[in-house]
């Protein structure tokens, strides 16, 4: 036994034995060191989303707020036919490093509907209220995410407020003439003349069908898109009354037409640095829409994507991703 001890002893001490035992240690630590940073360091979690209300003119406004209030914030504004429902996975991406603020407009959502006597569905009241909301939240500085109605609603509050506006991020919201075509002739009719006949049409885009259609119409995989969305959308769009506020929206979408040439003066003076995210399959706002800002904004960083009108459904990852990035350089390092 001693022997045997002595000759394993012996053959430690070699040089090649030696450099193996190292090897071996080295190896140990290594394999181990990942298993504990990972007990060391934990992963940075997306942060609570909480769904609250609050009381603006007498009308109840709902909304999704998450991250750290002292972040930078990132103001939401919706599109049609849906409701802050449609950033429901954008909101958990981006929350670990910014303050996201998504509200319901009236009638949409869980937001109240106030009865049409007792409110004004036009896009200059809708962002009437939206200038409210941000001023009682004490929201000083933000950047907006701009979809669909958000564009027209948002535009109005930069106009406004440049100096509270840090950046743009406008993904199917339109600003230009050669955003409306073939879409908007059957509005259009309806702006001539406001006419049973001519609202008729119209009612095709607030039907489950319609609803759905706008989620799945250019989509590169339809079984991607989930239900809920058409179905929480109905919930709204099929309360009492609400069909006609629907048909008011549509009617005075026409006055924001004539907004256009303010907000691309306020795009060339005051040069807000811009993320296009654009669903270039979409057949409401086409990719037609998109190209224009190139001519007024030149910190401008332009991305058509592969789907549809609610991008964020296909491609809502890569959407944050990007806009983590872009906001990084032009808010966060802007500093």
């Amino acid at each position: 036994m001693k022997a045997r001890a002595l000759s394993l002893g012996k053959s430690l001490n070699t040089p090649s034995a030696l450099m193996t035992s190292l090897v071996l240690i080295l190896l140990a630590f290594v394999w181990a060191y990942p298993a504990a940073a990972a007990k060391s360091v934990p992963a940075v979690a997306p942060a609570q989303i909480f769904h609250k209300t609050i009381t603006i003119d007498g009308v109840e406004i709902f909304y999704r707020e998450a991250g750290p209030p002292d972040a930078p914030t990132i103001l939401l504004l919706h599109g049609f036919p849906t409701s802050s429902h449609m950033f429901r996975n954008l909101i958990p991406a981006l929350s670990d490093q910014f303050h996201l603020v998504a509200p319901d407009y009236p009638g949409f959502g869980n937001s109240a509907q106030p009865a049409m006597d007792e409110f004004d569905y036009t896009f200059d009241n809708l962002a009437r209220v939206m200038e409210r909301f941000v001023a009682e939240l004490g929201i000083k500085k933000y950047s907006l995410y701009l979809m669909d109605y958000g564009a027209p609603i948002g535009f109005r509050l930069a106009v406004k407020h440049p100096e509270q506006v840090q950046a743009l991020i406008i993904q199917n919201g339109n600003a230009y003439n050669e955003g409306l075509r073939d879409f908007w002739d059957p509005i259009r009719l309806y702006w001539k003349e406001r006419t049973p006949a001519n609202a008729e049409p119209l009612a095709a885009f607030i039907s489950p069908e319609g609803v759905k259609w706008q989620y799945t119409h250019g989509v590169r995989n339809e079984q991607t898109i989930s239900p809920d969305n058409w179905n929480v959308d109905l919930r709204h769009l099929t309360r009492e009354g609400n069909p006609e506020i629907q048909l008011a929206l549509f009617y005075d979408y026409q006055n924001n037409v004539p907004h256009y040439p303010e907000w691309q003066g306020y795009f060339r003076q005051f040069q807000p640095a811009t993320l296009i995210v654009w669903g270039k399959n979409d057949y409401i706002f086409p990719a037609e829409g998109a190209y224009p800002y190139r001519r007024d904004l030149k910190s401008l960083e332009f991305h058509l994507l592969d789907t549809g009108h609610f991008a964020l459904e296909e491609d809502g990852q890569v959407i944050a991703d990007m806009m983590r990035k872009f906001l990084n350089q032009k808010v966060v390092d802007a500093k």
